[in-house]
């Protein structure tokens, strides 16, 4: 098992929010990001397993209006 590594929560706010980024835009063309992906990388990895690995980096990072709703006061 490897030590936790920890982040400004700055630093990890950005970077979900990037994720997120990336989430909407497999969404906004999930066929012609999967027909590049299949190109680059050829078999085994798909647009749902990238889609599903980019949500789950983000949910680690803490929570999102993705998945939670907006924060209340």
């Amino acid at each position: 098992m490897t030590a936790p590594v920890a982040i400004d929560a700055l630093d990890a706010f950005e970077l979900a929010e990037m994720l997120e980024l990336l989430c909407d835009w497999i969404d906004a063309a999930p066929e012609v990001i999967g027909n590049s992906l299949a190109r680059f990388l050829g078999a085994g990895y798909d647009i749902h397993a990238l889609r599903a690995d980019v949500a789950r980096f983000a949910f680690l990072l803490g929570p999102s209006d993705r998945l939670f709703g907006p924060e209340q006061p």
